[in-house]
């Protein structure tokens, strides 16, 4: 299981946020500095959101990310982009900078096919952002733009019609549990394991060594699936735990 750090990007700062609300992040500053030390640190990873974008469909901080991706290649590490990717040209752009995974949200709950029709073009380069809330019934409800709207859509669905499709990942994240620290949902991890046989990077709610270990000794109930990887962002920022061990957590995997 692989490190991804993560970068959030709005109005040009880094940012956390708790369970997707934008109206109190916490601000981090210099989304460069951040992120370069991450890297020195020995991040393998970084996985960058411009949530302005995931908003607004524009690129809101485009400088900003590809000078990110600049930092991470010159440090020998790769770079996953998120936030805004609304069409097949987004992504060719993006790659053709330099990123070297981008990651589909809206766009590819919304449109299935625009997804297989990217991951087709570029294999192994274009994820999905499954990003979730739970239902009173406990069932996973997808959101998209910005975590802002309901995807009116069954996840068990769309994972069927990507079972064939080169898709590098899917980047699954628990809003509810998104910058709480609280822990990783588990149990919503080892659904998706079992409902589909993509990679899948777990996303939301790692507070510490613990929840990355937990992570890296999860396996789901079915299959006996494990995690390619865990997004971690709030817990590097504010000191929870540094990048060398979560690094040694999720090595832990096998």
């Amino acid at each position: 299981m692989e490190l991804y750090a993560a970068v959030d990007v709005m109005d040009g700062r880094a940012v956390r946020l708790v369970k997707g609300e934008l109206g109190a992040p916490r601000i981090f500053g210099d989304p460069l500095e951040v992120g370069g030390r991450f890297l020195e640190a020995g991040a393998p990873w970084l996985h960058v959101v411009d949530l302005d974008a995931a908003r607004t469909g524009g690129p809101a901080n485009r400088a900003v990310v590809l000078s990110l991706a600049g930092v991470a290649h010159r440090a020998g590490a790769r770079v996953e982009v998120g936030g805004g990717l609304r069409d097949a040209e987004d992504v060719d752009a993006l790659l053709a900078a330099g990123v070297d995974r981008v990651v589909l949200g809206t766009a590819a709950i919304e449109d299935p096919d625009l997804a297989a029709a990217c991951a087709v073009r570029h294999p192994g380069r274009v994820a999905v952002g499954f990003d979730y809330r739970r239902s009173e019934r406990g069932a996973p409800e997808l959101a998209v733009r910005g975590w802002t709207e309901r995807a009116a859509v069954d996840p068990a669905v769309l994972l069927a019609a990507w079972a064939k499709v080169p898709l590098a990942a899917l980047v699954v994240t628990a809003i509810d549990r998104d910058g709480t620290r609280e822990g990783p949902d588990e149990e919503g991890l080892s659904w998706v394991l079992d409902a589909t046989d993509l990679d899948v990077v777990a996303s939301g709610g790692v507070g510490g060594v613990g929840h990355v270990a937990a992570l890296a000794a999860l396996r789901s109930q079915a299959k006996g699936r494990s995690l390619c990887g865990a997004v971690v962002g709030r817990a590097l920022v504010d000191g929870s735990m540094d990048v060398g061990e979560a690094i040694a957590a999720c090595a832990a995997s096998g």
